[in-house]
């Protein structure tokens, strides 16, 4: 039998709540049914049922069991947590072209980008609906803001991902919108439903806001410091001249050869053999492999401060571990 000492905490949370987490995805598979359009449900259970963590939705019913919730709002929150991150998942592989997710071809692919961007319009409106079926204004400003900011996010990103004037605030902007603006509501949600205080509720968006800060840094770091462990593959943000913190760091470091080379790679597209070994020992050069690590260790320092004004509860235990857990695979 499995050492339960060696699960990873996501692993281990989701034991925690196993019993919400098959109501939430009873919830889901409920509705993201449609009479009308079967092509809905085929384009949606391709993503849905690929085998992601369910991490965001997970987040939002740690924190309304930590905080005591006892009612059964808080599965339908998780839920349209879910439903607005597909949404943007079914997006952004359109925007990006991409051709795999979650080690499976994208639905982009697999049916049409039409496809795509009308389901994930659709699911978004399945979203408004759960939230507004909680009755809770709150949670539906919380929830309509973070869909929002992810919008914001990702346009942004367009105008930055290959401008070498792109900074370290423009890029945490970016981040903020695309990855933790879900992982801070996906966690304030939850202590709001739970009627929690406003200071604990600002420890449960602080948390998810550094945690998913962090965890887009190390995705963005992995790319470079990557292995067939992790799961990523080095060079993939490289190839697509994204322009992520480690290079942003390099470029305000280069002299007049090196700026050249980014100018060529990053903003001008022409990448030829070897750049990518190129990329890798100038960012090793200046250090800013290692910069980037840090600033995610304290993020993650960051969240775990800010666990401290939760309630005294196992499930922030697993949170802690989970905070940590973002950092290891560069640590």
């Amino acid at each position: 039998m499995l050492d339960k000492s060696l699960r990873k905490p996501h692993d281990r949370l989701a034991d925690e709540l196993a019993g919400d987490l098959a109501e939430v995805n009873t919830l889901i598979r409920a509705r993201m049914a449609s009479e009308h359009a079967p092509r809905i449900p085929e384009v949606t259970a391709h993503l849905v049922e690929a085998g992601g963590k369910r991490l965001r939705p997970m987040l939002t019913l740690a924190a309304a069991r930590m905080c005591g919730y006892a009612g059964a709002n808080h599965l339908k929150l998780a839920a349209t947590v879910e439903f607005i991150h597909t949404a943007t998942l079914l997006h952004d592989d359109v925007v990006d072209e991409s051709a795999k997710r979650r080690g499976r071809p994208t639905a982009n692919l697999l049916w049409d980008n039409k496809s795509s961007v009308l389901v994930g319009d659709y699911l978004f409106a399945r979203s408004f609906q759960l939230m507004v079926e909680t009755g809770n204004l709150r949670v539906l400003d919380i929830l309509s803001n973070a869909a929002a900011t992810i919008a914001e996010g990702e346009v942004l990103q367009l105008s930055a991902a290959q401008d070498l004037r792109t900074t370290e605030d423009i890029y945490l902007q970016v981040v903020r919108g695309k990855t933790a603006a879900l992982f801070s509501a996906a966690t304030e949600v939850g202590g709001v439903i739970a009627g929690m205080d406003d200071s604990r509720v600002q420890a449960l968006f602080d948390y998810g806001d550094a945690l998913g800060i962090a965890f887009q840094i190390v995705d963005d770091l992995l790319d470079y410091w990557g292995s067939d462990a992790t799961g990523k593959n080095v060079g993939d943000d490289f190839r697509e001249r994204k322009l992520t913190l480690p290079v942003i760091k390099a470029v305000a470091l280069a002299d007049e050869t090196e700026r050249a080379f980014w100018q060529r790679t990053i903003a001008k597209g022409k990448q030829e053999d070897g750049d990518l070994d190129h990329a890798i020992a100038l960012l090793n050069a200046h250090g800013t492999l290692d910069a980037t690590r840090a600033e995610a260790n304290a993020w993650i320092a960051k969240a775990r401060k800010s666990l401290a004004m939760l309630p005294d509860h196992p499930i922030r235990d697993m949170l802690d571990d989970l905070a940590d857990y973002v950092v290891a695979r560069v640590n």
